[in-house]
Protein backbone atom coordinates (compact mmCIF):
# COMPACT_ATOMS: atom_id res chain seq x y z
CA UNK A 1 0.00 0.00 0.00
CA UNK A 2 1.64 3.53 -1.00
CA UNK A 3 1.86 6.45 1.43
CA UNK A 4 -0.62 8.37 -0.67
CA UNK A 5 -3.51 5.35 -0.27
CA UNK A 6 -2.86 5.80 3.31
CA UNK A 7 -3.53 8.61 3.42
CA UNK A 8 -6.41 8.99 1.53
CA UNK A 9 -7.62 6.19 3.82
CA UNK A 10 -7.69 8.19 7.08
CA UNK A 11 -10.48 9.41 8.96
CA UNK A 12 -11.09 13.52 8.35
CA UNK A 13 -10.37 14.30 11.38
CA UNK A 14 -6.80 12.69 11.57
CA UNK A 15 -6.56 14.42 7.87
CA UNK A 16 -7.13 17.35 9.66
CA UNK A 17 -4.56 17.01 12.57
CA UNK A 18 -1.66 15.22 10.37
CA UNK A 19 -2.21 18.53 8.02
CA UNK A 20 -1.64 20.83 11.28
CA UNK A 21 1.71 18.56 12.74
CA UNK A 22 3.16 18.80 9.21
CA UNK A 23 3.10 22.38 8.78
CA UNK A 24 4.03 22.59 12.46
CA UNK A 25 7.66 20.51 12.09
CA UNK A 26 7.96 22.26 8.70
CA UNK A 27 7.89 25.67 10.63
CA UNK A 28 10.27 24.62 13.13
CA UNK A 29 13.05 23.47 10.95
CA UNK A 30 12.65 27.01 8.51
CA UNK A 31 12.69 28.77 12.16
CA UNK A 32 15.77 26.94 13.14
CA UNK A 33 17.64 28.25 10.21
CA UNK A 34 20.53 30.62 11.32
CA UNK A 35 18.99 32.88 9.06
CA UNK A 36 15.61 32.96 10.37
CA UNK A 37 17.00 34.77 13.59
CA UNK A 38 19.01 38.00 14.80
CA UNK A 39 21.57 36.41 16.56
CA UNK A 40 21.37 33.39 14.23
CA UNK A 41 20.72 30.44 17.15
CA UNK A 42 17.65 29.49 18.65
CA UNK A 43 16.93 26.58 20.92
CA UNK A 44 14.49 23.20 19.39
CA UNK A 45 12.27 24.20 21.92
CA UNK A 46 11.64 27.75 21.15
CA UNK A 47 11.18 26.97 17.53
CA UNK A 48 8.62 24.81 18.02
CA UNK A 49 6.82 27.05 20.98
CA UNK A 50 7.06 29.64 18.14
CA UNK A 51 5.79 27.68 15.81
CA UNK A 52 3.11 26.15 17.50
CA UNK A 53 1.95 29.25 18.20
CA UNK A 54 2.04 30.74 14.88
CA UNK A 55 0.73 27.61 12.92
CA UNK A 56 -2.46 27.10 15.88
CA UNK A 57 -2.84 31.01 15.38
CA UNK A 58 -2.24 31.84 19.12
CA UNK A 59 -0.10 34.29 19.79
CA UNK A 60 1.68 33.00 22.69
CA UNK A 61 5.39 34.16 22.27
CA UNK A 62 8.78 32.65 24.40
CA UNK A 63 10.57 35.62 22.45
CA UNK A 64 9.75 38.81 20.91
CA UNK A 65 8.78 38.77 17.69
CA UNK A 66 9.93 41.95 16.20
CA UNK A 67 13.88 41.95 17.79
CA UNK A 68 14.56 38.60 18.22
CA UNK A 69 13.97 37.12 14.47
CA UNK A 70 14.99 38.10 11.45
CA UNK A 71 12.53 39.35 8.54
CA UNK A 72 13.12 35.90 6.74
CA UNK A 73 11.90 34.42 10.41
CA UNK A 74 9.33 37.37 10.82
CA UNK A 75 8.08 36.10 7.03
CA UNK A 76 7.82 32.46 7.65
CA UNK A 77 5.56 33.19 10.88
CA UNK A 78 3.59 35.44 8.90
CA UNK A 79 3.28 32.56 6.53
CA UNK A 80 2.76 30.03 9.31
CA UNK A 81 -0.52 32.07 10.54
CA UNK A 82 -1.84 32.47 7.50
CA UNK A 83 -2.03 29.15 6.10
CA UNK A 84 -2.99 28.07 9.88
CA UNK A 85 -5.81 30.33 9.98
CA UNK A 86 -7.43 29.18 7.21
CA UNK A 87 -6.80 25.73 7.73
CA UNK A 88 -3.98 23.18 5.87
CA UNK A 89 -7.03 21.37 4.45
CA UNK A 90 -8.39 24.60 2.56
CA UNK A 91 -5.34 25.87 1.14
CA UNK A 92 -4.46 22.31 0.07
CA UNK A 93 -7.98 21.78 -1.75
CA UNK A 94 -8.41 25.43 -3.20
CA UNK A 95 -4.73 24.32 -4.85
CA UNK A 96 -6.15 20.93 -6.15
CA UNK A 97 -9.01 22.56 -7.77
CA UNK A 98 -7.27 25.37 -9.55
CA UNK A 99 -4.70 23.24 -10.75
CA UNK A 100 -7.52 21.27 -12.43
CA UNK A 101 -7.02 17.83 -10.52
CA UNK A 102 -9.70 15.82 -8.57
CA UNK A 103 -10.22 16.05 -4.86
CA UNK A 104 -10.08 12.61 -2.37
CA UNK A 105 -13.62 12.08 -0.99
CA UNK A 106 -12.21 12.37 2.36
CA UNK A 107 -10.55 16.06 1.63
CA UNK A 108 -13.95 17.25 0.85
CA UNK A 109 -15.10 15.50 3.96
CA UNK A 110 -12.83 17.01 5.97
CA UNK A 111 -13.51 20.28 4.74
CA UNK A 112 -17.23 19.92 5.97
CA UNK A 113 -16.07 19.28 9.42
CA UNK A 114 -14.19 22.49 9.16
CA UNK A 115 -17.00 24.64 7.58
CA UNK A 116 -20.04 23.66 7.16
CA UNK A 117 -23.06 22.95 10.14
CA UNK A 118 -25.33 21.04 7.29
CA UNK A 119 -24.17 19.21 4.54
CA UNK A 120 -23.77 21.01 1.49
CA UNK A 121 -22.92 20.17 -2.21
CA UNK A 122 -21.46 23.49 -2.88
CA UNK A 123 -18.54 22.80 -0.45
CA UNK A 124 -15.90 24.05 -3.27
CA UNK A 125 -17.56 27.31 -3.80
CA UNK A 126 -17.39 27.98 0.19
CA UNK A 127 -13.77 26.98 0.15
CA UNK A 128 -13.52 29.58 -3.10
CA UNK A 129 -15.04 32.45 -0.81
CA UNK A 130 -12.89 31.42 2.09
CA UNK A 131 -10.23 32.08 -0.24
CA UNK A 132 -11.17 35.14 -1.85
CA UNK A 133 -12.98 36.93 1.35
CA UNK A 134 -9.72 36.28 3.28
CA UNK A 135 -7.67 37.95 0.95
CA UNK A 136 -9.81 40.95 0.10
CA UNK A 137 -10.52 42.00 3.88
CA UNK A 138 -6.26 41.32 4.90
CA UNK A 139 -5.87 43.71 2.44
CA UNK A 140 -8.18 46.06 3.09
CA UNK A 141 -6.83 45.93 6.55
CA UNK A 142 -3.36 46.24 5.51
CA UNK A 143 -3.98 48.98 3.29
CA UNK A 144 -5.63 51.32 6.26
CA UNK A 145 -2.93 50.13 8.46
CA UNK A 146 0.17 51.34 6.58
CA UNK A 147 -1.11 54.95 5.85
CA UNK A 148 -1.77 54.77 9.47
CA UNK A 149 2.03 53.90 10.54
CA UNK A 150 2.57 55.84 7.34
CA UNK A 151 2.74 59.11 8.81
CA UNK A 152 5.43 58.24 11.38
CA UNK A 153 7.63 55.19 9.27
CA UNK A 154 9.24 54.71 5.87
CA UNK A 155 6.88 53.65 3.25
CA UNK A 156 8.50 50.22 3.05
CA UNK A 157 8.19 49.35 6.84
CA UNK A 158 4.90 50.99 7.30
CA UNK A 159 3.58 48.45 4.14
CA UNK A 160 5.18 45.53 6.29
CA UNK A 161 3.63 46.28 9.38
CA UNK A 162 0.67 47.30 7.99
CA UNK A 163 0.58 43.41 6.38
CA UNK A 164 1.79 41.59 9.10
CA UNK A 165 -0.22 43.00 11.46
CA UNK A 166 -3.45 43.18 9.11
CA UNK A 167 -2.82 39.01 8.75
CA UNK A 168 -2.29 38.76 12.51
CA UNK A 169 -5.46 40.31 13.42
CA UNK A 170 -7.65 38.68 10.75
CA UNK A 171 -6.56 35.19 11.44
CA UNK A 172 -6.95 35.89 15.37
CA UNK A 173 -3.38 35.23 16.05
CA UNK A 174 -2.40 38.08 18.14
CA UNK A 175 1.31 37.81 16.70
CA UNK A 176 2.60 41.49 17.02
CA UNK A 177 6.24 43.65 15.87
CA UNK A 178 5.88 45.68 18.87
CA UNK A 179 7.65 44.30 22.32
CA UNK A 180 4.53 45.19 24.14
CA UNK A 181 1.71 44.28 21.25
CA UNK A 182 -0.32 47.65 21.21
CA UNK A 183 -0.39 49.44 24.07
CA UNK A 184 1.68 52.02 22.83
CA UNK A 185 -1.49 52.55 20.19
CA UNK A 186 -4.37 52.33 23.14
CA UNK A 187 -5.74 56.22 22.38
CA UNK A 188 -5.65 55.45 18.38
CA UNK A 189 -9.58 55.13 17.01
CA UNK A 190 -8.62 53.94 13.54
CA UNK A 191 -6.28 51.14 14.99
CA UNK A 192 -8.31 50.11 17.74
CA UNK A 193 -11.19 49.93 15.40
CA UNK A 194 -8.96 48.48 12.15
CA UNK A 195 -7.70 45.99 14.59
CA UNK A 196 -10.78 45.32 16.22
CA UNK A 197 -13.19 44.64 13.04
CA UNK A 198 -10.70 42.44 11.38
CA UNK A 199 -10.78 40.71 15.02
CA UNK A 200 -14.47 40.42 14.88
CA UNK A 201 -14.41 39.71 11.33
CA UNK A 202 -12.45 36.56 11.46
CA UNK A 203 -13.84 35.33 14.62
CA UNK A 204 -17.42 35.36 13.60
CA UNK A 205 -16.60 31.68 11.13
CA UNK A 206 -16.41 31.41 7.49
CA UNK A 207 -19.63 29.62 7.55
CA UNK A 208 -21.66 32.96 8.66
CA UNK A 209 -19.67 35.19 6.40
CA UNK A 210 -20.60 32.60 3.75
CA UNK A 211 -24.55 32.65 5.00
CA UNK A 212 -24.38 36.80 4.97
CA UNK A 213 -23.24 36.53 1.92
CA UNK A 214 -25.37 33.90 0.34
CA UNK A 215 -28.01 36.18 2.20
CA UNK A 216 -27.28 39.25 0.89
CA UNK A 217 -27.25 38.52 -2.55
CA UNK A 218 -30.42 36.17 -3.02
CA UNK A 219 -32.74 38.11 -0.54
CA UNK A 220 -33.45 40.51 -3.64
CA UNK A 221 -34.74 37.48 -5.53
CA UNK A 222 -36.24 35.42 -3.43
CA UNK A 223 -37.12 35.08 0.33
CA UNK A 224 -33.78 33.97 2.64
CA UNK A 225 -33.64 33.20 6.08
CA UNK A 226 -30.47 33.64 8.15
CA UNK A 227 -29.52 29.75 9.32
CA UNK A 228 -29.55 29.31 13.40
CA UNK A 229 -25.82 28.87 13.14
CA UNK A 230 -25.83 32.41 12.06
CA UNK A 231 -28.24 34.25 14.20
CA UNK A 232 -26.43 32.10 17.19
CA UNK A 233 -23.29 33.39 16.39
CA UNK A 234 -24.56 37.22 15.62
CA UNK A 235 -26.28 37.65 18.73
CA UNK A 236 -23.67 35.46 21.10
CA UNK A 237 -21.30 37.13 19.66
CA UNK A 238 -22.54 40.92 20.37
CA UNK A 239 -23.53 39.83 23.60
CA UNK A 240 -20.21 38.70 24.78
CA UNK A 241 -18.48 42.09 23.43
CA UNK A 242 -20.85 44.42 24.99
CA UNK A 243 -20.88 42.26 28.51
CA UNK A 244 -17.05 42.12 28.15
CA UNK A 245 -16.58 45.64 27.19
CA UNK A 246 -19.43 46.70 30.43
CA UNK A 247 -17.43 44.25 32.68
CA UNK A 248 -13.85 45.67 32.27
CA UNK A 249 -15.15 48.83 32.10
CA UNK A 250 -16.44 48.77 35.34
CA UNK A 251 -13.83 45.74 37.28
CA UNK A 252 -10.88 48.46 36.13
CA UNK A 253 -12.59 51.66 36.39
CA UNK A 254 -9.41 53.27 38.61
CA UNK A 255 -6.86 52.03 36.15
CA UNK A 256 -9.07 53.86 33.22
CA UNK A 257 -9.00 57.14 34.88
CA UNK A 258 -6.14 57.00 36.71
CA UNK A 259 -3.00 55.78 34.36
CA UNK A 260 -4.50 56.00 30.63
CA UNK A 261 -5.04 58.87 28.95
CA UNK A 262 -8.62 60.45 28.21
CA UNK A 263 -8.49 58.37 24.64
CA UNK A 264 -7.74 55.23 25.82
CA UNK A 265 -10.55 55.16 28.85
CA UNK A 266 -13.25 53.80 25.80
CA UNK A 267 -11.56 52.41 23.89
CA UNK A 268 -9.58 50.12 26.03
CA UNK A 269 -12.66 48.02 27.43
CA UNK A 270 -13.92 47.65 24.38
CA UNK A 271 -11.03 46.17 22.56
CA UNK A 272 -10.14 43.95 25.44
CA UNK A 273 -13.56 42.98 25.29
CA UNK A 274 -12.90 41.91 21.57
CA UNK A 275 -9.48 40.71 21.55
CA UNK A 276 -9.59 38.68 25.36
CA UNK A 277 -11.81 35.90 23.12
CA UNK A 278 -9.39 34.94 20.50
CA UNK A 279 -7.34 37.27 19.50
CA UNK A 280 -4.24 38.34 21.73
CA UNK A 281 -3.34 41.44 21.26
CA UNK A 282 -3.86 43.86 24.10
CA UNK A 283 -3.69 47.86 24.65
CA UNK A 284 -2.98 47.56 28.82
CA UNK A 285 -0.85 45.63 30.83
CA UNK A 286 -2.00 42.13 31.51
CA UNK A 287 -0.02 41.59 34.50
CA UNK A 288 -1.34 44.39 36.09
CA UNK A 289 -4.99 43.71 36.13
CA UNK A 290 -7.17 42.78 39.26
CA UNK A 291 -8.03 38.89 39.62
CA UNK A 292 -11.57 39.69 39.35
CA UNK A 293 -10.98 40.95 35.38
CA UNK A 294 -8.63 38.10 34.90
CA UNK A 295 -11.03 35.74 36.29
CA UNK A 296 -14.08 36.98 33.93
CA UNK A 297 -10.90 36.99 30.78
CA UNK A 298 -10.30 33.38 31.40
CA UNK A 299 -14.58 33.02 30.97
CA UNK A 300 -13.97 34.74 27.77
CA UNK A 301 -10.87 33.01 26.35
CA UNK A 302 -12.75 29.56 26.87
CA UNK A 303 -15.25 29.92 25.08
CA UNK A 304 -13.34 31.73 22.58
CA UNK A 305 -14.59 32.58 18.91
CA UNK A 306 -17.28 30.79 16.34
CA UNK A 307 -16.89 27.51 14.81
CA UNK A 308 -15.49 27.39 11.76
CA UNK A 309 -13.44 30.16 12.41
CA UNK A 310 -9.91 31.43 13.09
CA UNK A 311 -10.03 31.40 16.42
CA UNK A 312 -10.36 28.53 19.07
CA UNK A 313 -12.26 27.48 22.77
CA UNK A 314 -15.49 25.47 22.91
CA UNK A 315 -16.73 28.28 20.74
CA UNK A 316 -19.61 30.51 21.24
CA UNK A 317 -22.45 28.51 19.95
CA UNK A 318 -21.27 25.88 22.93
CA UNK A 319 -22.01 28.80 25.37
CA UNK A 320 -25.14 29.54 23.75
CA UNK A 321 -26.46 26.20 23.67
CA UNK A 322 -25.64 25.45 27.36
CA UNK A 323 -27.44 28.52 28.18
CA UNK A 324 -30.31 27.37 26.07
CA UNK A 325 -30.07 23.87 28.15
CA UNK A 326 -29.93 25.58 31.17
CA UNK A 327 -32.84 27.38 31.18
CA UNK A 328 -35.04 24.11 29.27
CA UNK A 329 -34.38 22.30 31.99
CA UNK A 330 -35.40 24.94 34.78
CA UNK A 331 -38.43 25.23 32.81
CA UNK A 332 -38.83 20.96 33.18
CA UNK A 333 -38.95 21.27 29.05
CA UNK A 334 -37.16 18.11 26.95
CA UNK A 335 -36.03 19.70 23.73
CA UNK A 336 -33.62 22.64 23.59
CA UNK A 337 -35.11 25.33 21.50
CA UNK A 338 -32.94 28.28 19.61
CA UNK A 339 -35.27 30.88 17.48
CA UNK A 340 -38.18 28.27 17.28
CA UNK A 341 -35.73 25.09 16.09
CA UNK A 342 -35.21 22.30 18.08
CA UNK A 343 -31.50 21.48 18.21
CA UNK A 344 -30.99 17.66 18.13
CA UNK A 345 -30.36 15.95 21.42
CA UNK A 346 -27.39 14.14 19.79
CA UNK A 347 -25.67 17.82 19.63
CA UNK A 348 -26.37 19.15 22.80
CA UNK A 349 -24.75 15.92 24.45
CA UNK A 350 -22.01 17.03 22.59
CA UNK A 351 -21.75 19.94 23.90
CA UNK A 352 -21.91 19.28 27.38
CA UNK A 353 -19.14 16.83 26.44
CA UNK A 354 -17.12 18.82 25.15
CA UNK A 355 -17.45 21.33 27.76
CA UNK A 356 -16.63 18.48 30.37
CA UNK A 357 -14.11 17.58 28.71
CA UNK A 358 -12.08 21.09 28.01
CA UNK A 359 -12.55 21.68 31.75
CA UNK A 360 -10.39 18.27 32.72
CA UNK A 361 -7.56 19.35 29.83
CA UNK A 362 -7.40 22.62 31.49
CA UNK A 363 -7.27 20.77 35.25
CA UNK A 364 -4.76 18.60 34.49
CA UNK A 365 -2.65 21.04 32.62
CA UNK A 366 -2.57 23.38 35.07
CA UNK A 367 -1.54 20.86 37.80
CA UNK A 368 1.52 19.47 35.68
CA UNK A 369 2.51 23.26 35.53
CA UNK A 370 2.16 23.91 39.23
CA UNK A 371 4.23 20.58 40.23
CA UNK A 372 7.31 22.54 38.40
CA UNK A 373 6.16 25.73 39.29
CA UNK A 374 7.87 28.18 37.17
CA UNK A 375 6.45 31.81 38.14
CA UNK A 376 9.36 31.93 40.90
CA UNK A 377 11.55 33.74 38.43
CA UNK A 378 8.47 35.96 37.41
CA UNK A 379 7.67 39.87 38.91
CA UNK A 380 6.90 39.15 42.23
CA UNK A 381 3.75 40.52 41.61
CA UNK A 382 2.79 37.57 39.57
CA UNK A 383 4.79 35.21 41.38
CA UNK A 384 1.71 35.94 44.33
CA UNK A 385 -0.53 34.62 41.77
CA UNK A 386 1.32 31.78 40.73
CA UNK A 387 -1.77 29.22 40.00
CA UNK A 388 -4.18 32.10 38.63
CA UNK A 389 -1.05 33.41 36.78
CA UNK A 390 -1.02 29.28 35.37
CA UNK A 391 -4.50 29.02 35.16
CA UNK A 392 -4.93 32.27 32.55
CA UNK A 393 -1.80 30.71 30.47
CA UNK A 394 -3.32 27.19 29.81
CA UNK A 395 -6.97 28.83 28.65
CA UNK A 396 -5.60 31.14 26.67
CA UNK A 397 -3.62 28.35 25.00
CA UNK A 398 -6.49 26.60 24.69
CA UNK A 399 -8.55 29.04 23.60
CA UNK A 400 -5.76 29.89 21.19
CA UNK A 401 -5.82 33.57 21.96
CA UNK A 402 -2.56 34.39 22.98
CA UNK A 403 -2.67 36.86 26.37
CA UNK A 404 -0.64 36.50 29.28
CA UNK A 405 0.54 37.61 32.56
CA UNK A 406 3.98 37.62 31.93
CA UNK A 407 5.17 33.79 32.14
CA UNK A 408 5.63 32.46 28.82
CA UNK A 409 9.02 33.09 28.40
CA UNK A 410 10.13 32.21 31.74
CA UNK A 411 8.66 28.75 30.72
CA UNK A 412 10.85 25.40 31.51
CA UNK A 413 11.48 23.17 28.56
CA UNK A 414 8.87 20.56 29.36
CA UNK A 415 6.19 23.37 30.51
CA UNK A 416 6.74 25.15 27.16
CA UNK A 417 5.93 21.27 25.73
CA UNK A 418 2.97 20.85 27.82
CA UNK A 419 1.78 24.30 26.40
CA UNK A 420 2.70 23.30 22.97
CA UNK A 421 0.01 20.18 23.29
CA UNK A 422 -2.81 22.55 24.63
CA UNK A 423 -2.34 24.74 22.05
CA UNK A 424 -2.91 21.93 19.16
CA UNK A 425 -5.89 20.76 21.32
CA UNK A 426 -7.23 23.75 21.21
CA UNK A 427 -7.02 24.73 17.12
CA UNK A 428 -7.71 21.29 16.00
CA UNK A 429 -10.56 20.56 18.80
CA UNK A 430 -10.91 18.46 21.27
CA UNK A 431 -13.78 16.66 19.45
CA UNK A 432 -11.40 16.15 16.43
CA UNK A 433 -8.91 14.27 19.35
CA UNK A 434 -11.46 12.27 20.47
CA UNK A 435 -12.40 10.64 17.12
CA UNK A 436 -8.84 9.88 16.31
CA UNK A 437 -8.58 8.30 19.63
CA UNK A 438 -12.07 6.54 20.10
CA UNK A 439 -13.05 6.51 16.31
CA UNK A 440 -15.99 7.99 15.01
CA UNK A 441 -18.80 4.97 15.29
CA UNK A 442 -21.55 5.52 16.85
CA UNK A 443 -22.97 2.57 19.74
CA UNK A 444 -25.40 2.42 22.22
CA UNK A 445 -23.72 0.02 24.28
CA UNK A 446 -25.02 -2.34 26.49
CA UNK A 447 -28.26 -1.49 28.49
CA UNK A 448 -28.87 -2.91 32.30
CA UNK A 449 -32.04 -2.29 34.30
CA UNK A 450 -32.65 1.01 35.76
CA UNK A 451 -31.89 2.03 39.08
CA UNK A 452 -32.18 5.30 40.27
CA UNK A 453 -29.16 7.71 41.53
CA UNK A 454 -29.64 10.31 43.75
CA UNK A 455 -27.65 13.90 42.51
CA UNK A 456 -27.43 17.41 43.75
Amino acid sequence: MTFRSRVLKLHPAALVLGSFLSLIFAGTFLLKLPFSTMGGHIFWADALFTATSAVCVTGLAVLDTGSYFSLFGQGVILCLIQIGGLGVMTISVALFRWFGRSVAFRHRMAMQDLFAHTPREDIFGLVKSIIYFTFGVEAFGAVVLSIYWGRELPIPTAVYRGVFHSVSAFCNAGFSLFPNSLMDYSGSLLLNVTIGGLIVVGGIGFPVLYDLQSWFVMRRKKRTRLSIQTKTVLLTTLFLILAGMVMFGFLEKQMLTGSLPPGSRLLAPVFQSITCRTAGFNTVDIGSLKDATLAMMIFFMFFGASPGSCGGGVKTTTLALLTAFTLSRIKRKRRVNIFRKSIPNETVTRSMSLILISIGIIGTTVFLLLVGDTASGVHPEISKRSFLAFLFEVVSAFGTVGLSMGITPMLDPFSKYIIIFVMIIGRVGVLTFSYIIVGAGVGNGIEYAEENLMVG
